[in-house]
């Protein structure tokens, strides 16, 4: 494979493959590295793709600035072609997709019977629109936050009902005492936080690990 863009790449080369896309962080972030790299000690092969284009946010970004350089219109054909070129180098048993925050947005249009994803696990979601969950038919792992002002209670219940609607496989998990960001950004010296952060992990990794195993 060609590698097309600035890609964090972990773990030997497999068929048991797992993407991961950001938040607005970027894939230089060292927690999600982190992340990767404790995936692929379970035996796969995690690539982060720079799906930012190099415009990773920084405490001066000016949000309103920012946006509207990575519309969906922009970052979808991103995210796809990195996925269309993996998949030409690499014969994929398996499929795995994360999406923390920004990035969730973009699993989430890929759990669709067109492409060749596994599954997908997303936390503290940003920008998913009901209309996206209803085109799931892809398992879906989603680990949110009480607190989240881009996954409100009202939009994590209306995905709760539409993925019923749907009858989609899923699993949402909602943690007490945190916040949007907590699984990639959160103080892991507040125990409450810890313990949301690392049992995401957890759950993500037996997810893929369910699924993985039924190839």
């Amino acid at each position: 494979m060609v590698i097309v863009m600035n890609t964090y790449v972990t773990g030997d080369k497999s068929d048991k493959v797992i993407i991961i896309l950001t938040d607005i962080f970027g894939n230089k972030y060292n927690n999600v590295l982190l992340i990767a790299d404790e995936l692929s000690k379970n035996g796969y092969y995690v690539l982060i793709p720079d799906i930012l284009k190099g415009d990773d946010r920084t405490p001066e970004t000016d949000l309103s600035i920012w946006l509207p350089n990575h519309s969906s219109e922009i970052t979808r054909p991103i995210v796809e072609s990195f996925i269309n070129e993996l998949t030409k180098d690499i014969d994929t048993k398996f499929l795995g997709l994360i999406g923390y925050c920004f990035g969730a947005k973009y699993v989430v249009q890929q759990l669709t019977n067109s492409t060749k994803i596994t599954t997908g696990a997303i936390a503290h979601p940003s920008l998913v629109t009901i209309d996206e969950v209803s085109k799931i038919t892809k398992p879906i792992l989603i680990s949110s936050a009480e607190t989240d002002q881009m996954f409100t209670d009202d939009l994590r219940k209306q995905t709760e009902s539409k993925l019923k609607e749907i009858k989609a496989r899923y699993q949402i998990d909602l943690f007490s005492g945190v916040s949007h960001g907590f699984s990639v950004r959160g103080d892991v010296s507040d125990e409450v936080v810890k313990y949301a952060k690392e049992k995401t992990l957890y759950d993500q990794l037996y997810w893929f690990n369910t699924f993985a195993s039924a190839k």
